[in-house]
Parts: structure tokens; C-alpha cells; sequence
């Protein structure tokens, strides 16, 4: 995979996550801003999905016998802030933004984990 991407991917889900945990540490929903930091995340994440699924269209495989884990890994990072920020639309108090903070914690934890996956990547 993109090497670049997967770091911009990680960088920007650490930034929202800062982002996300200063207005809860402030006592303050996800706000209209907040939602376009989740936006960018996650548009983010879609084009690495697009990228991957090309790459395996292509016939290039992640090392050993993980391509499910590979595509399983890329779904979760592609749904995780979306799904997240939908919970913050419920709780509209500080805990909403504290459910997008550690939701987007988690994409590069999993960006990491692709990484290693996909052997280093192409970029």
C-alpha cells in the first residue's frame, strides 16, 4: 500500500483525536467542525480502501496468506470515525466527543497494523 497515505491517514486521525479529547477535556459536544475533521478522516480512509482494492485487483497480495485480515483491517479503519461521530450525534454532551477521540485513536493503531501487514508497502 501507500506508504504516504497510510501515515497522512494516521497524522490526521491523531489531529482529530486531539481535536476531538481538548472539547471533551472543555465539556463540549462535537460540534459542526468536528464533523468536518471526521469528513476529512474519513475520505482519508475510503481512498485507502479504493487504493487497496486496487492493488488486489491488480494481483498484489499482503505478505504470508492475510489478504482477509488485510481487507477486514481496512473496512474497520473506513467505518470507525463515521460510526463514532454518528454515536456523538446521540450524546450531545462531552462524552460524544470523547467517543470521537478514541474512535479516531484507534484508525492509526490500525494503520500500523496494515502496515505491517502489507509487508512495508509500496510507497
Amino acid at each position: 500500500m501507500l506508504t504516504p497515505l497510510t501515515v497522512t491517514l494516521a497524522v490526521a486521525a491523531l489531529l482529530l483525536a486531539a481535536w476531538c479529547g481538548l472539547a471533551a477535556l472543555r465539556d463540549q459536544p462535537t460540534k459542526d467542525w468536528h464533523f468536518g475533521g471526521m469528513a476529512v478522516v474519513s475520505l482519508l480512509a475510503i481512498a485507502q480502501l479504493l487504493i487497496a482494492t486496487v492493488l488486489l485487483a491488480r494481483g498484489e497480495r499482503p505478505a504470508g496468506d492475510t489478504t482477509l485480515v488485510l481487507v477486514s483491517y481496512l473496512l474497520t479503519v473506513a467505518l470507525c470515525v463515521p460510526v463514532t461521530g454518528f454515536i456523538s450525534l446521540g450524546e450531545r454532551s462531552r462524552w460524544g466527543s470523547a467517543t470521537v477521540a478514541v474512535g479516531a485513536l484507534v484508525v492509526p493503531a490500525l494503520q500500523l497494523r496494515l502496515h505491517d501487514i502489507w509487508g512495508g508497502g509500496l510507497g
